[in-house]
């Protein structure tokens, strides 16, 4: 279904077939002790493709798509050569057209057979995992999706301008202009994200049990992702070659963007899985549940590193900016943990909570706390780094009729023109009262008082009762949309990603202990 412009289209109606169940190897640590020390030191570790080993994937994915299911069957291949280093590099290349790089490149020059005796072979080091450079380059402009109860899909686009009058509260204007508005789901939405830096995807998950991929800059959609066999209650990018979801059936699926495969079933939760949260380096991810428990998983390894019981059901997890504490919200409490499940504060909101999410400030330094509830605002607790300091509302984000249901936060450049600022952070809230807001942090204040914000920009969608909410970058402006160039460069990029980063699929990990394990017998 395309993305229509502007209006409504007929919903249609969508053939549903048994959900796909694919079978995991995973070892979950099932409610064990956390460690005293720093768990998510101690319980991440980082695999590294052994040398002279090659690794094959053979996966499939079963999508919807339309009315029809569509099977693709993806192929990977990974290959390490280990050569001395007087043979002749031949320059193979994988799959994809990647040349294979050569890690031995440390080792002493192969001496002639006639001066020296031939050194027995060994086991050069693991190649050691590359950084992925994270872009430094703000949008000038924002996407705004929204989805709601009613299974409508709002898409709005985000522009900053200079502000013509000089009394403004800042020296630019915040616009809000409706893209797309259409059915895109047979049952109520209830999570939607929008892969980060500039990425084009976009995912939508129902109670229909379907995980909607959408490319953004088209508008269109690419498939239905039918793995999960219960609704769908979280959806997050940890990069942008990945997706990551929760659902009711109590398991989490990574799924990779280069041709939607999953490269693992996370099972480990008795029950509904409400909320995840990918920790800033990408590596590990927290999740919570109706068990009442919270578990920890190593994305490297796709296996439960950690857990323990909370004693109450966590509906909410955030990591914070720095990745140094993360919040657990349920009901009208938030408790504010260290990595080493240390419980710094307890926060008694006067109101029910719906969303938590930290966000670092632009004027000053640290961060905040950000609580969408009940009480139709918006409040912002102030974090200090004294953890000894109890965090306190500072600040409340103002304007909506109703409660409200979620936020997020994005990073965007402003005008050229205004000199003071070269950057700012927007807030976006949804509400039941069919009401998009954006806030900016700049008009956060430093210390004190319990200010009261006004939305610099706000969009009605006259009575659709909204659930969830995704900020993604928008198109730059000189930026090309539709060039080859550009799709080649976005797909190496993607690519490139999906071998730095790590994340290998069962029947890579199963290909590779079974070489190291002939490697350790012979």
């Amino acid at each position: 279904m395309d993305m229509a412009r502007g209006g409504h289209q007929p919903q249609q109606k969508q053939k549903r077939e048994g959900p796909v169940a694919k079978k995991a190897r995973v070892d979950v640590q099932a409610d064990t002790a956390p460690p005293k020390k720093s768990i998510l030191k101690s319980s991440v570790s980082v695999r590294a493709a052994g040398g002279g080993g090659v690794a094959k994937t053979k996966v499939k994915a079963k999508a919807v798509q339309g009315k029809e299911r569509v099977v693709s069957k993806g192929k990977g291949k990974q290959r390490q050569e280990v050569e001395e280093a007087s043979e002749e590099d031949e320059g193979d290349e994988d799959e994809d057209g990647d040349e294979d790089e050569d890690i031995s490149d440390d080792h002493d020059e192969a001496p002639t057979a006639s001066t020296t005796k031939p050194k027995p072979t060994t086991t050069p080091k693991p190649k050691k995992p590359k950084a992925i450079p994270k872009s430094t380059v703000l949008p000038s402009s924002f996407k705004i999706v929204a989805g709601s109860y009613e299974k409508l899909l709002y898409g709005l686009e985000g522009t900053l301008a200079p502000a013509e009058d000089a009394d403004a509260p800042l020296p630019y204007t915040v616009a809000l202009k409706p893209v797309f508005i259409f059915p895109a789901h047979v049952s109520c939405i209830k999570a939607v994200a929008a892969s980060p830096e500039g990425g084009k995807w976009l995912a939508t998950g129902s109670a229909d049990e379907i995980i909607k991929v959408w490319d953004l800059r088209r508008r269109k959609e690419i498939g239905g992702l039918m793995h999960h066999e219960g609704s769908i209650t979280h959806l997050t990018f940890p990069s942008r070659s990945h997706l990551l979801s929760a659902s009711e059936d109590g398991s989490l699926c990574l799924f990779r963007a280069r041709d939607w495969s999953v490269l693992r079933a996370l099972k480990g939760h008795k029950g509904r899985v409400n909320a995840i949260a990918v920790h800033p380096s990408g590596k590990v991810a927290l999740s919570v549940g109706r068990d009442k428990t919270l578990r920890m998983w190593d994305l490297m390894r796709g296996k439960g590193c950690a857990s323990t019981k909370l004693g109450k059901e966590g509906e909410i997890v955030r990591w914070s900016t720095d990745g140094e504490l993360f919040a657990v919200q349920a009901g009208s409490t938030i408790d504010i943990y260290t990595t080493s499940m240390d419980l710094l504060h307890t926060i008694k909101h006067p109101s029910r909570l719906h969303d938590v999410k930290f966000c670092k400030r632009v004027n000053g330094a640290g961060e905040v706390l950000l609580a969408a509830a009940e009480d139709k605002y918006l409040s912002v607790y102030d974090i200090s780094t004294d953890p000894q300091t109890a965090p306190t509302i500072i600040a409340r984000m103002a304007g909506h009729g109703n409660r409200v249901k979620a936020v997020q936060t994005l990073a965007v450049a402003t005008p050229s023109q205004t000199q003071e600022r070269k950057s700012t952070t927007i807030v976006c809230t949804v509400s039941s009262d069919g009401k998009v807001h954006v806030y900016d942090m700049a008009l956060l204040p430093l210390a004190g008082g319990k200010a009261e914000i006004a939305p610099v920009a706000a969009y009605d969608t006259k009575g659709t009762r909204l659930t969830c909410v995704t900020l993604a970058d928008g198109e730059g402006e000189g930026e090309e949309v539709a060039g080859t160039k550009r799709k080649h460069q976005e797909e190496e990029q993607d690519d490139a990603e999906d071998e730095e980063d790590g994340w290998l699929s069962e029947e890579e990990e199963e290909e590779e202990e079974e070489e190291e394990a002939e490697m350790e017998s012979d």
